[in-house]
């Protein structure tokens, strides 16, 4: 008590310096700590597997009957993540990162292996299932694991798609998720396209006590129409580069001989700067003209794309020439589905529209004749078949301009970036 009086007694001046100190000390080097030594707060629990976790002598524990997702309540794009760790024998878990609440954080996000490696089980897993690895995604490098029941200190830092991964002071991984461009492992990994979620814990059912876990938070403000590493502008902010105006549709282009598509062309370019203008760093089209091509085709890409609709609004997003990645405001379904598609899933999975009038992200990956969605950072449509709209007895075009589709509605575009699959990383 009388220490406590004596702290009260303080001027404010001196308790406010106190104060500051503390935080200070709670904020060290910029890194604030997630987990207090006493309780969950800050966490939510999914997936919940026997006790969950548990606090126990100022550790975090994921006991061997308990286990599933513990993630934090608040999300991170860039960032440094600091922890330290030690497992039974044998034991096993996994770090999120930029992982949603629901589904598999290993694949809906991305999962950091945790694991003791050493382990005669464990001798013949997969290079990327070890320990520091981006699971199945970046293999690490091995042999930084301190013995089952040893502590280990481990630092995960995400800038953009480049990954860092210390354990130990070893760097195992330090590379970046556009190089990655297995069809597959891009099917079934589409959390690695994500730029913000939650972090957590991933337990399997064995030991794994945590300690020392705080991050330093890196995102900074993006500046609009300024491109993510790996990708490029189609858009700059100030005019219609890059851009043509809609020739008929791909199977009457073709028919077309190079005079007749070059005049056809130019009235198409006409029409096109009438009603698609550039307005305060936004595309804006009045609803009075045609669809806005890319004046290059495309193979396959990750595109990103802003944009903004008014109420009854109606667009969409042509892949190669071909309908859609569906744009517009409705009350039972949302954007983001293929919505031409007939014999393949045309409806989003969820709506994660924004209200009419408030910017939208689309992230959408083209691979083959496969399209995943992102809509607002929610996955919407994953690895669906886009079907030939043109001509239903032939598969998707191979290659094709991109468009952004008229439907006499006023439309807003911005940030619109491109990452080419087709070539190197």
């Amino acid at each position: 008590m009388t220490r406590i009086f004596a702290r009260a007694a303080l001027p404010l001046l001196a308790l406010l310096a106190s104060v500051t100190s503390l935080a200070v000390a709670r904020s060290s080097g910029g890194f604030t700590p997630l987990f207090d030594g006493k309780t969950l707060n800050g966490w939510t629990l999914e997936s919940k597997a026997g006790p969950g976790y548990v606090v126990k002598d100022g550790l975090l524990v994921c006991p061997a009957d308990g286990g599933g997702n513990l993630l934090t309540d608040k999300e991170y794009s860039d960032f440094i993540l600091r922890l330290d760790y030690r497992t039974e024998k044998g034991g096993n878990n996994g770090v999120g990162i930029r992982a949603p609440l629901a589904g598999d954080a290993a694949y809906q996000g991305m999962e950091i292996q945790v694991l003791d490696d050493d382990d005669p089980q464990y001798a013949h897993l997969e290079p990327g299932q070890y320990t520091g690895s981006v699971y199945k995604v970046l293999p690490a490098k091995r042999g930084a694991n301190h013995p089952a029941g040893q502590w280990n200190h481990m630092e995960i830092t995400a800038q953009g798609r480049h990954i860092k991964v210390t354990l130990n002071g070893k760097t195992l991984v330090n590379g970046s998720l556009n190089a990655v461009r297995d069809p597959a492992v891009l099917a079934d990994h589409p959390g690695i396209l994500r730029d913000t979620g939650h972090l957590g814990l991933l337990g399997h059912n064995s030991l794994v006590e945590f300690k020392n876990i705080a991050v330093k938070d890196l995102s900074r403000p993006k500046r609009d129409n300024t491109p993510p590493d790996g990708f490029t502008a189609l858009f700059n902010g100030k005019d219609l580069a890059g851009w043509k105006g809609l020739v008929a549709d791909p199977p009457t282009r073709a028919k077309m001989d190079a005079a007749t598509l070059a005049a056809e062309q130019a009235k198409a370019n006409d029409q096109m700067r009438s009603h698609w203008k550039p307005v305060a760093g936004a595309l804006t089209y009045d609803g009075k003209g045609n669809s806005l091509c890319t004046a290059r085709d495309y193979r396959d890409f990750e595109m990103l794309v802003d944009w903004k609709i008014q109420p009854d609004g109606d667009s969409g997003i042509y892949l190669r020439g071909s309908p859609q990645v569906q744009i517009w405001e409705r009350a039972d379904i949302g954007s983001g589905g293929l919505f031409n598609n007939e014999k393949n899933p045309s409806a989003p999975t969820v709506k994660a529209d924004r209200p009419v009038g408030e910017w939208n992200r689309f992230r959408i990956l083209m691979v083959g004749d496969k399209v995943t969605v992102f809509l607002n950072g929610t996955l919407a449509t994953h690895n669906v078949t886009m079907e030939n709209y043109w001509e239903r007895d032939k598969p998707i075009y191979p290659t094709g301009q991109i468009e952004l589709q008229h439907h006499n509605s006023p439309l807003y575009f911005k940030n619109l970036y491109l990452r080419d699959l087709s070539t190197g990383p």
